[in-house]
């Protein structure tokens, strides 16, 4: 199972400490949502990770995987900035909170996942989980709250979770989950998540599911990049015929 992070600058821990803090609780791989955080995956790269990447997971035995959170004002905005990561980062997200920054993620192939669609004056429905399940975009379930919120704004966080879980699972859209870590000291172990979760209502293996799922999206984009990738299915290489 995998954990999103924000690290330094944007957070209050490098990404070292995350990956040390990580594979200590025993996560298989870490999300790096900040993008200035790590170096970019570029001609130097290292099984298609960015060099710092790799070399962190050689240190702590565990997956880095650099990614970019885009905070933008709307979509057009939002739209130049995946245009611009898009070649260069495993995985691209686009944090949501109001209703057309949501649309725009769920709507664009190009995007991994939204994130924290709920945040701010952001509304999730029908029409939005259907068009993230068609695009192939994940919907963020933001459990940070759960741990870290207190009185009215936890309970408003938890009823527009379910809310979310309940949409995002009627239209079978994918889904990844997060404590939305912003230090180590933030950091829950996967079997902390699930049962935590698990307390206010959520199914365990679902949860299970949407930590994992940041692996499979990272798994799936490096493949993409790999330079034997035509499209889904199709790769460039021998193969040997019948007979």
């Amino acid at each position: 199972m995998y954990e999103a992070v924000h690290a330094h600058p944007d957070g209050d821990a490098t990404a070292a400490r995350h990956a040390a803090t990580a594979a200590r609780y025993g996560y298989e791989g870490v999300v790096v949502r900040t993008r200035e955080a790590l170096d970019p995956v570029g001609a130097d790269a290292v099984d298609d990770r960015s060099p710092e990447a790799a070399a962190l997971r050689d240190e702590y035995g565990i997956d880095v995987v650099d990614a970019v959170e885009i905070d933008a004002d709307g979509a057009t905005s939002a739209s130049g900035a995946v245009g611009n990561y898009r070649s260069d980062r495993t995985v691209v997200c686009v944090a949501g909170g109001d209703d057309g920054l949501n649309r725009f993620a769920v709507e664009e192939p190009r995007v991994d996942v939204l994130v924290r669609p709920m945040a701010g004056s952001g509304d999730f429905n029908h029409v939005l989980a259907k068009a993230a399940r068609d695009n192939g975009v994940h919907v963020e379930f933001d459990l940070g709250p759960l741990f870290r919120a207190t009185g009215g704004k936890r309970v408003r966080a938890l009823a527009d979770l379910r809310k979310l879980r309940e949409i995002v699972t009627y239209y079978d859209a994918p889904h990844v989950v997060s404590a939305n870590p912003r230090s180590h000291l933030e950091l829950r172990a996967p079997r902390e998540i699930v049962a935590a979760a698990e307390a206010v209502g959520f199914d365990a293996e679902w949860v299970e599911e949407g930590l994992r799922a940041w692996g499979e999206i990272a798994a799936r984009n490096r493949e993409r990049r790999s330079e034997a990738f035509i499209e889904p299915g199709v790769r460039l290489g021998r193969y040997e015929e019948d007979g």
